[in-house]
């Protein structure tokens, strides 16, 4: 032992530290005083080694506690500041919206936006399960139209070009739910009267080129019949005919011949066959949504501007999932579009229309309904006879009382205004600019495109400002899926401005007193003025 040395006997204190050993100090001595006395320091493992054998441990019973004790013992309750994530049957947050999966109810609320023709949007309050024709007759109301007749709501996709008119049956917060959040697509508010104008004219819509050659028609059942019969059970024909398609990742369009059937859509691998080694599937009609493709010249470089695209319901707004089509002409791609929302839709699109036409019975009034009648169904009468009326049946003949009747009314209504007690102002010249088929001053082509976007029925017009003569204005009228367009002259009279379109045989006061008269009496036109082409502003 050396000096100053201490003799340590046995231990006196132990202490634990981290880790799977202890430090042993003996005699109870600090660290300070080791460090400074120089005392020894030795590790010793926690569990020390023992020779009495380990015993397991044996369960006890715990006393429970009662009520009171444990109100004593327990801390004091914190109101839970967010119920709503403990209770979600009293909540307003819907289950799963937290983590990305939104579930609704038919009962759940959202703000659809939808927008006008004049950039213009509104906001609207709907209830789940709204569907297009709701949104509609809720816009209606509130923009307070004057009509409830063929309006439609378009889902846009500004950036890829692509428009579609829903169906009245389409619930729009489902299909809001699909667009991409930081996307551009937005709904639109327009008139679309060619929405079952297929059912009024279904030949104008098939033709006999395109028609599928089934076993119907070479029974000697005509094509008119067959599409009538088959329309009315909720289907179409099978349609056949060339397309020009884009390849996929490629700018080049190819001439391609496609089969439109309830199982899908085929192409031919060789020319026009139809033997099943030669058909090709390309799509299933149940998963897809087909648009109509606008500026399809400048975007997708096509050979024409009568384009149109398949496109997934379920993908967002992505160029690369686009199956681009191109027609040769407007009747082809209108007559492809039709046959597509037949197939998908059935019988659907069939209720629809028979329920459109329903609630335009209901507020069309007996008056109006008269003159909603069919071209066909008119006939010429001559009332000059002290007999009583009788059916003109020479088609000459009836065509000269038209004419005559025609400037009859033409004399009588100048008359009228030029009277010494007439009003000055009862009919200002102006009025036109407050009618809903004026334009103003939009050039040709926009008037064509207006056009189109509502339809291109017969007898869709409207009225514009001529850019390239002055004080002059153009009728644009639509006939058989292709815009005409009509120049009026004004011109003076006994000191009174006056309005023409056949060099002064029938002149008018305004063209308020214009487009009257060709509503009634077709003149010089392919067909009488029916609906007018209106913007709306929400």
């Amino acid at each position: 032992m050396l000096p100053g040395q201490r003799h340590i006997s046995k231990p006196s204190r132990l202490m634990e530290v981290d880790g799977l050993c202890a430090e042993v100090f003996e005699g109870g001595v600090g660290s300070d005083d080791l460090v400074c006395h120089g005392s020894t320091l030795s590790l010793t493992p926690l569990i020390p080694h023992t020779s009495t054998p380990l015993r397991r441990s044996v369960p006890q019973d715990v006393p429970r506690r009662t009520k009171k004790e444990n109100k004593a013992t327990q801390a004091p309750s914190i109101p839970n500041p967010f119920p709503e994530l403990c209770s979600p049957s009293q909540s307003p947050v819907q289950i799963g919206s937290l983590v990305g999966k939104s579930v609704t109810s038919e009962k759940d609320r959202h703000v659809v936006r939808v927008y006008g023709e004049d950039t213009l949007g509104r906001s609207l309050c709907v209830l789940s399960g709204a569907t297009a024709r709701d949104v509609c007759h809720m816009l209606v109301q509130t923009a307070h139209c004057s009509d409830e007749e063929s309006w439609a709501l378009v889902e846009l996709h500004p950036s890829l070009g692509l428009e579609r008119c829903l169906e009245d049956h389409e619930r729009v917060i489902d299909l809001q739910s699909s667009w991409p959040v930081d996307g551009t697509t937005k709904f639109l508010f327009r008139k679309n009267y060619a929405k079952y104008e297929f059912f009024k004219k279904p030949m104008l819509f098939f033709p006999e080129s395109m028609i599928s050659d089934s076993a119907d028609v070479s029974k000697g059942v005509s094509s008119s019949d067959l599409v009538q019969t088959l329309l009315q059970a909720g289907t179409c024909p099978e349609i056949q005919g060339f397309l020009y398609v884009r390849e996929a990742g490629r700018k080049a369009w190819k001439r391609v011949y496609y089969f439109l059937r309830r199982s899908g859509l085929y192409c031919s691998t060789k020319g026009s066959s139809k033997e099943p080694r030669h058909l090709q599937y390309v799509a299933d009609l149940a998963d897809l949504n087909i648009y109509t493709v606008t500026n399809s010249r400048k975007l997708y470089t096509a050979p024409s501007e009568h384009t149109f695209c398949f496109k997934s319901c379920s993908d967002g707004a992505r160029s690369q999932d686009m199956k681009l089509f191109c027609a040769e002409n407007e009747q082809t791609k209108t007559c492809w579009i039709t046959a597509f929302r037949l197939f998908k839709y059935g019988k659907q699109l069939h209720s629809n229309y028979q329920l459109s036409q329903s609630g335009v019975r209901q507020q069309v009034s007996p008056r109006d309904a008269k003159g909603r009648e069919d071209e066909d169904s008119l006939v010429a009468m001559d009332f000059t006879g002290k007999s009583g009326g009788r059916v003109i049946q020479n088609p000459k003949e009836a065509e000269n009382a038209e004419q005559e009747e025609g400037q009859a009314w033409r004399k009588r209504e100048a008359l009228r205004y030029t009277l010494p007690n007439a009003p000055p102002g009862s009919r200002p010249s102006s009025v036109h600019q407050t009618q809903p088929w004026f334009h103003g001053g939009v050039s040709r082509c926009e008037a064509q495109r207006l056009i189109e976007e509502q339809g291109q029925v017969d007898g869709m017009f409207l009225i514009r400002e001529s850019r390239q003569h002055g004080q002059c204005y153009v009728l644009s009228l639509c006939y058989k899926l292709k815009t005409k367009h009509y120049l009026v002259i004004p011109f003076e009279e006994a000191g009174r401005t006056y309005y023409t379109m056949d060099d002064g045989e029938t002149i008018f006061i305004d063209l308020l007193q214009l487009v009257e008269f060709y509503q009634i009496n077709r003149g010089i036109l392919p067909v009488r003025l029916k609906h007018p082409c209106v913007r709306v502003a929400l």
